[in-house]
């Protein structure tokens, strides 16, 4: 780090800043806010202000990502099985991860899996959300979820240059990721799973607070609460949010006993910041 160059202390003289792809609050830095350009093209701002989607130059970031940083700090070799890793990575991006998924394709051993997905994650290329659990007997305690970090690079790996409406659920949930992690600027977020299937996007817990359940939706019309309610009677001191890009104002919904808070990104982010 640059921190080695300077022989006095920088104890209580620094701060470290995470610099996330563009939040939705700064598009309007770059012109008129476009959702549907900020998920297609992604984050980076050259990338956004690109009049198409730039597919090459994504390759291109990769490959200067590649000489910079992963072989001079991690010292990788395998160029092939790393960017082959990549691609399935982002392709299945916001999926569940098994390592040994990924060997065979790739032509790795499963350990070295394990060591390339530290990599990108000490790069923050991509995030790793760990399972939130007690270790409950039916909830699933170990598997992770990954995802990209920015909506573009999945994009332009899946080969997608337009949206269709169905493409807009996955990139919302990892817009709404984005969102989280620059307002709340730490790596604390984790997923819920229990083995009959049901899922929680998101759980943020402070410490000594109990847990914020998140679901991610494009389209809150005809939300199935089952997810969350599943999770409340697991820990019945949680609260849940529901964050659509529908909502303009947040409102309460009843379930039975069970209150659900449907919001929007910027009072999500408001609310969790300040717990």
């Amino acid at each position: 780090a640059a921190t080695v160059k300077f022989r006095d202390s920088l104890v209580g003289r620094k701060a470290t800043v995470w610099l996330t792809p563009m939040t939705v609050g700064e598009l309007g830095a770059f012109g008129k806010p476009d959702l549907d350009r900020r998920m297609l093209h992604g984050g980076l701002p050259a990338f956004y202000l690109s009049a198409k989607a730039p597919r090459g130059e994504f390759q291109d970031w990769m490959d200067g990502f590649w000489a910079k940083d992963l072989t001079e700090l991690f010292r990788l070799e395998r160029r092939w099985s790393m960017q082959r890793f990549v691609e399935l990575l982002f392709g299945n991006s916001g999926g569940m991860f098994e390592a040994t998924a990924y060997a065979g394709p790739c032509e790795i051993s499963r350990g070295t899996v394990n060591h390339y997905l530290r990599a990108l994650e000490e790069t923050f290329v991509v995030h790793v959300l760990r399972p939130h659990t007690t270790r409950r007997a039916a909830e699933i305690v170990s598997a992770p979820k990954v995802y990209a970090f920015d909506t573009g690079f999945l994009t332009a790996f899946r080969g997608w240059t337009t949206l269709r409406q169905d493409d807009r659920g996955i990139l919302w949930e990892h817009l709404v990721l984005n969102e989280l992690y620059a307002h709340l600027q730490r790596r604390e977020l984790k997923y819920w799973r229990d083995k009959p299937g049901r899922e929680v996007d998101f759980v943020y817990t402070p410490p000594g607070r109990p847990p914020t359940a998140v679901e991610a939706k494009w389209s809150t019309g005809g939300f199935d609460a089952r997810n969350l309610l599943a999770f409340a009677a697991a820990y019945p001191r949680a609260s849940l949010r529901v964050v659509g890009q529908d909502v303009s104002r947040p409102y309460d919904h009843r379930e039975g006993d069970i209150t659900i808070r449907f919001t929007n990104l910027a009072a999500l982010c408001e609310d969790l910041v300040k717990l």
